[in-house]
């Protein structure tokens, strides 16, 4: 139950029940440790996790790992509920999905105990992660860490699974794909560490992704806003809401290899040095999008038929006979197909289309990436069939099959493979 006073929300909630100093915060020296599904895919790499954390508490350190499911398991556990159910219900969708992160931090749990230290693993709420009622794309609003810093105050090890909470209807939820990067960042927040390691199958974020191309160069630092949009715009290593929820309580971001001692990539606060070195941070690009035109709607009532649908709409544009045309996630393509249904619009859909973005904090004071991007898109042939812009990003869509080329295209248009591109500075 939620209750109103002076303008704030208190929640009062059973499972996960207010006493008093449970806000009080612990001292500093709390590092918050993630790791992803391939850091955790098999018993040999849970073993290096419980090493990697047992090193941080050996170096003084209060540990708290927030641990994803091991490697393919969400998929396989969604695949095994679409093989019961045509259309899975959402709540037990969500019971069934939040018990892969929970398997991973039993079995780390025991390999710490192996290596002679004490540690605990925690469910989301377990671990008073506290969230709205929204099945599969639930926001965190509250943490309520009494548990986590009782075992912290032991010398434990505290491992939570990440992804998922309980919702103020007391009901499991997760949060969406990545769901974990933003449990770990609520974490970082609620109990006071001063940055959020980011365990990853890769080195950092890069100029572009280096399976298409292999010159990209790993950046020293991006910039809260820059990596928004990146994470908008394709690059898988933080998810969206993580990055938001960081830049907004100020949680700097460490993004690093699990199977590497090499330093990262950063996430923090612009920094003139950032800006003094490139002048783009990145070219991302997805082919996981759907681009709708849709004619006889106002906008207002369109998008909020798409917002109560949990759509989560990116590009928008209004042309000037009446049409507007948005991409969505192609996740969201049935929930968008059903909102438009509903609206008895006239619309249509392209699947075929990737998005290509070049992103830089660089272009708010530097005039013409613009005339370069679209100089060099079009010596290649490459036409743009739909163009949004932002204060730090142009992103183009491009027949699917001129993605990979559009992407080492800008990015050698842009000079990204030299190492003024790393933004190197202490």
């Amino acid at each position: 139950m939620a209750v109103q006073s002076g303008g704030v929300a208190t929640l009062e909630y059973e499972a996960v029940p207010a006493v008093e100093g449970d806000e009080a915060r612990p001292p500093l020296g709390t590092v918050v440790m993630k790791f992803g599904g391939t850091s955790v895919a098999g018993p040999e790499r849970l073993q290096g996790v419980a090493r990697r954390l047992v090193a941080a508490r050996e170096g003084g350190n209060r540990v708290v790992g927030v641990l994803s499911a091991m490697g393919e398991t969400t998929d396989e556990l969604i695949a095994l509920a679409h093989q019961v159910s045509a259309r899975p219900v959402a709540r037990e969708l969500d019971m069934l999905i939040s018990v892969g992160e929970r398997i991973s931090c039993a079995l780390a749990a025991m390999a710490i105990h192996d290596l002679g230290h004490e540690a605990i693993s925690l469910t989301g709420s377990q671990a008073g992660i506290v969230t709205d009622t929204v099945h599969g794309k639930a926001k965190i609003v509250e943490v309520r860490a009494r548990r986590i810093n009782e075992a912290l105050d032991r010398d434990a090890i505290v491992l939570v699974a990440g992804f998922q909470g309980v919702s103020t209807a007391y009901d499991v939820t997760t949060l969406g794909r990545g769901g974990s990067d933003t449990t770990a960042v609520a974490l970082v927040f609620f109990i006071v560490s001063e940055s959020c390691e980011i365990y990853t199958d890769v080195e950092g974020v890069f100029t572009a992704d280096p399976r298409v191309v292999p010159e990209a160069r790993k950046l020293h630092a991006v910039s809260y806003d820059e990596m928004l949009e990146m994470a908008a715009s394709g690059a898988k290593v933080l998810q969206l809401r993580s990055v938001e929820f960081a830049r907004n309580h100020g949680v700097r971001l460490h993004v690093r290899s699990t199977f590497s001692d090499a330093p990262g990539t950063w996430i923090r606060e612009e920094d003139e040095r950032m800006l003094e070195k490139a002048l783009i941070s990145g070219v991302t690009h997805t082919v996981e999008e759907v681009v709708y035109r849709v004619r006889g709607i106002r906008p207002a009532r369109l998008f909020a038929e798409l917002a109560d649908a949990s759509v989560n709409v990116d590009t928008i544009v209004q042309t000037g006979d009446g049409e507007v045309v948005f991409s969505a996630p192609a996740e969201d393509a049935h929930a968008s197909a059903a909102a438009l249904e509903r609206l008895g619009v006239e619309w249509s859909a392209r699947d075929d289309l990737g998005k290509v973005s070049v992103v830089g904090a660089g272009m708010k004071t530097h005039p013409g990436v613009a005339a370069r991007a679209f100089a060099a898109l079009d010596e290649e042939g490459i036409e743009p069939q739909l163009v949004s812009t932002s204060p730090i990003k142009i992103a183009c869509h491009v027949e699917r099959d001129q993605v990979e080329s559009a992407v080492r295209t800008l990015h050698a248009a842009f000079e990204l493979d030299t190492e003024r591109a790393e933004r190197a500075h202490g």
